[in-house]
């Protein structure tokens, strides 16, 4: 990272940094919610299975939740679940984080004082500015400090809270110029049923910010999602009376649990089978496909297309970490039915969609990249459609680059993010001058086929400087295979240029 920063600058942000860990020791008496043996349990089972302490504490933050999320379902509604979901998410982030903690709670109550004091036309900028420079400082001081490391820190759960916190901000902006009456804004339209209308305690904020089911990663999801189901809104009218037939949570939650583990098991395996980064020293060493003499027979020598296929396997294994995450999670917020969507007007149960960050299946076979894009990461998705895209007139430009801040500044992930409006125009431009030629049979057919072989085939030559992250790791990488993506991505953009546009079918029946 230093390589990079001007000499000048080098000891101004050590002496920041040096600085924010002086007040370390004022810090370190709030973490009081995890026993000190308990710490001490965990940290001697990691050395008995070989594992790390943080990637175990983790791991067992995450499963904890479902005991936590049968309690949860047993207490009664309103203070008690609201204190309960704050408490025991303080208790994971102090768990799995340690004095980090203290970020999760210094940014929701700096948050919640602005919300009280400044008027909501300002909040709605004034706090996302505030949570989204509070993580890009986390990312900047990650990269600084352990650069290309992956040890485990507040970073992620703080992205967690970035999308909470942004979109409260534009909940209680829509809920006020909604209260107010006359015309509001398309998106204040869209977003209405999200809209807050009064500002909540701050034991319901504070509930929601450090939600134990998804505190650690995520799906975040709004905050009138979180406040039906700890208030009981969700199941039950003003009488006290089912809005319909309940249904039971333990098949929606059993399944995201089952689903979880399957995909801890197959990261596990599948990534010490083909690993994309060096085992012995991932944080220097070359990663595994573009380093000579790497060992490994499938890469190591090998024509391209047995190194394509390794990188393709590799990514594919790397994915079912996000999997277990997510369906963990989803799981865990489906016990005490946060993940259930309610009922409609005539009392049938709409789903379990609310806690659903990922589906599987239709990522791996998505035949466009919109597809794909709305199967990977629900949640976040939704949290750039709703308060960046919508919010900067249909802006892709400021949606990719809000999704990039977000993920943090490792240059691997531009490298990715700059290359998606190539893909997306690709995309629009097949749609529109190849797809009335040859789409004929829905998703399996021959033409449905070829696009889902396609996509996965460029998506992963796309996506591989999203996981090496470095400059020079990301030019090695995209030129081991002499940048054939973008070059097919061009010549197929100026190919359909030159095409005429088929017929619609209403010019057609004319």
């Amino acid at each position: 990272m230093e390589a990079v920063l001007p000499p000048a600058a080098i000891p101004v942000i050590q002496g920041s940094i040096d600085f924010v860990y002086s007040l370390k020791p004022y810090a370190e008496p709030t973490v009081c919610l995890v026993p000190a043996v308990f710490k001490a349990q965990v940290a001697a089972l990691a050395d008995q299975i070989g594992f790390d302490y943080d990637t175990l504490s983790y791991t067992l933050g995450l499963l904890l939740c479902y005991p936590l999320g049968m309690v949860m379902a047993a207490l009664p509604y309103g203070k008690t679940k609201h204190l309960f979901s704050f408490l025991l998410g303080a208790f994971l982030l102090q768990f799995t984080l340690g004095v980090q903690w203290i970020h999760q709670l210094i940014a929701s109550l700096t948050a919640y004082f602005l919300f009280l004091v400044l008027p909501r036309k300002v909040t709605k900028t004034v706090v996302p500015t505030f949570i989204v420079l509070y993580c890009v400082l986390g990312h900047l001081h990650r990269q600084f400090v352990n650069y290309l490391g992956w040890d485990l820190d507040f970073t992620g759960p703080h992205m967690v809270l970035t999308i909470k916190l942004y979109s409260i901000a534009w909940n209680l902006y829509d809920g006020e110029c909604l209260a107010k009456g006359g015309k509001v804004s398309r998106a204040t339209e869209k977003c209405s049923r999200f809209a807050l209308k009064e500002m909540p305690s701050l034991l319901e904020f504070l509930g929601y910010t450090f939600c134990f089911s998804n505190v650690l990663a995520g799906p975040a999801y709004e905050f009138s999602i979180y406040k039906a189901a700890a208030d009981g809104s969700l199941l039950y009218d003003s009488d006290g009376k089912p809005k319909g037939k309940i249904p039971s949570q333990i098949w929606p939650t059993l399944k995201a649990l089952l689903i979880s583990l399957t995909c801890m098991v197959l990261f596990v395996v599948g990534t010490g089978k083909f690993p994309i980064l060096d085992p012995t020293d991932p944080q220097n060493n070359d990663p595994v496909f573009i380093a000579a003499g790497s060992g490994v027979s499938l890469v190591d020598g090998a024509p391209w297309h047995k190194r394509y296929a390794y990188q393709w396997l590799a990514l594919f294994c790397v994915r079912f970490k996000y999997y277990f995450a997510w369906k963990n999670a989803e799981g865990a917020n489906n016990i005490w039915y946060a993940g259930f969507e309610g009922f409609n007007d005539k009392g049938d149960a709409i789903g379990w969609e609310n806690a659903n960050n990922i589906d599987i299946f239709e990522f791996e076979t998505a035949p466009n990249l919109k597809i794909l894009s709305a199967a990977w990461n629900k949640k976040t998705s939704n949290w750039l459609t709703r308060y960046i895209y919508m919010r900067t007139g249909g802006s892709l430009a400021a949606t990719y680059a809000m999704s990039a801040f977000w993920h943090g500044f490792y240059p691997g992930y531009y490298f990715f993010f700059l290359s998606m409006p190539l893909l997306t125009s690709c995309e629009r431009i097949g749609r529109k001058k190849l797809s009335p030629r040859f789409s004929t049979g829905g998703k399996w057919s021959p033409w449905g086929i070829t696009t889902i072989i396609t996509t996965s085939f460029l998506i992963e030559y796309f996506i591989q400087p999203f996981q090496v992250l470095s400059w020079e790791w990301s030019v090695a990488v995209w030129s081991s295979h002499s940048y054939f993506g973008h070059i097919l991505a061009v010549s197929f953009y100026v190919f359909c240029t030159l095409l005429p546009t088929p017929p619609s079918d209403k010019k057609k029946k004319a």
